[in-house]
């Protein structure tokens, strides 16, 4: 399959709205979700080990294993866990700089006000997993967690018969409370609602597949949850300077995720844009997950795109809001100071989104189908609350009092005003 290289002036409405509109292809399993969550919030443990049964094909003994994975931390080799451990210390130092402070100001007119941040008590972290192997899931989910303060992290992942130790052992060290074998739309609904060995939390966060999404979805309100991801996405800005392999290996990288990830370069070279189709076209041949990548190419939301210049290519980029989004020029800070959206951005040549993935700090549990636009990635924001504080004095009061009364009368709330009244005249 040749890659096709596209000019960007002309893409029709059909070819915008694929790039435009993504969404995370939950409406099809919505039904079948929203009846599984409905059995786990009936029947508990029961029917979490009858839909492991059916959807995982094992058979799930103790669905709580916690223990197993500090065995796995300290079965699996020392490459890797020192891998891990990196890991994990280069995220939590990056999210330990995202703890904000308290603060308290006084004015000169009487009013004292201030913000308090306090972390939620129990959270849980959804790390795909079964036969798979995702420590970083584990220590992009838990990590941020712990760093916040939270009282209780709880893990879900998915059983397996001989569940992998990589993920197993990250989910140890990145400070889980609690691990439960329980993964799909009913590991959601286990957290949301909470069953005889699942403790109930109050917020669900992590990626997964679109049941997991869906579950997502479906148990909102009842919980909170981070977002509604996706599948996999990057736009990669190049200009002429870019060299094409380098580009190349970022589409093919993203791709390799799901045939439904959407990878997409835009520059204004033209010479550029035939080097980068060609050397995906080659790399893709030469990935283990030729398939998956060749589908992903294929994809409508999917391509090399060549735009009549760099402005172009930013108008584009902004529109499209990616989860990653990857800048290759000559002036890499003055492209990124034009583009507002995006979910984590990958500045130069020697910086591959593999290195936000994995371990360069920050976090890859980002924002997709466009939802760059309204909200940021998962972060110690995450896991906090804010309160607001205030304190008015005597006199503070007394100056806002015309100020709140007159609202609160055209507003029609006369108790309102009064509960301001009351205290003036007592004063008196």
């Amino acid at each position: 399959m040749t890659v096709p290289v596209t000019e960007v002036a002309e893409l029709g409405p059909d070819a915008r709205a694929a790039f435009f509109e993504r969404d995370a292809g939950v409406d099809e399993v919505r039904a079948d979700v929203r009846e599984i969550v409905s059995r786990v919030r009936e029947e508990g443990d029961v029917a979490v080990r009858e839909f492991a049964r059916e959807f995982d094909g094992v058979e799930v003994g103790n669905l709580d294993i916690t223990d197993e994975c500090e065995r796995a931390y300290d079965g699996i080799d020392d490459d890797l866990r020192e891998a891990i451990e990196t890991a994990a210390a280069n995220v939590r130092e990056f999210h330990e700089a995202q703890l904000p402070e308290d603060w308290r100001r006084e004015f000169d007119d009487g009013r004292e006000l201030g913000r308090r941040f306090r972390p939620l008590d129990r959270v849980g972290v959804y790390v795909p997993g079964g036969t798979a192997a995702y420590p970083s899931s584990a220590i992009m989910g838990v990590v941020p967690a712990v760093v916040a303060g939270v009282d209780h992290v709880s893990v879900v992942t998915p059983p397996a018969d001989e569940p992998n130790p990589a993920t197993l052992a990250a989910i140890h060290a990145a400070g889980a409370d609690a691990v439960y074998a329980v993964g799909g739309a009913q590991a959601v609904a286990a957290l949301a609602y909470g069953t005889e060995t699942v403790t109930r939390v109050r917020k669900i966060v992590g990626p997964g597949n679109r049941w997991v999404t869906a579950a997502k979805a479906e148990v909102r309100g009842d919980v909170e949850i981070d977002l509604l991801a996706g599948p996999s996405e990057v736009v990669v800005v190049a200009d002429a300077s870019a060299d094409p392999e380098f580009v190349a290996a970022e589409l093919l990288a993203q791709a390799e995720h799901d045939p439904n990830a959407s990878v997409v370069a835009v520059t204004d070279d033209e010479e550029t844009a035939a080097a980068v189709a060609g050397a995906v076209d080659r790399g893709a041949s030469e990935r283990d997950r030729e398939d998956v990548i060749r589908e992903a190419l294929a994809n409508d939301a999917s391509g090399v795109l060549l735009a009549r210049s760099l402005s172009e290519a930013i108008l584009f980029t902004e529109e499209y809001a990616p989860e990653h989004l990857a800048i290759v020029a000559d002036d890499e800070e003055s492209v990124l100071d034009r583009i507002d959206s995006a979910g984590s951005v990958f500045l130069g040549p020697h910086t591959p989104v593999a290195a936000g993935d994995y371990a360069s700090g920050t976090n890859h549990v980002l924002p997709t189908n466009g939802t760059a636009h309204v909200t940021g990635g998962l972060s110690v924001d995450t896991f906090l609350r804010a309160t607001t504080v205030q304190r008015l004095s005597a006199d503070g009061l007394a100056d806002l009092a015309p100020t709140i009364t007159t609202l609160a009368e055209a507003e029609g709330l006369e108790a309102h005003a009064e509960s301001v009244r009351v205290r003036l005249d007592d004063d008196s």
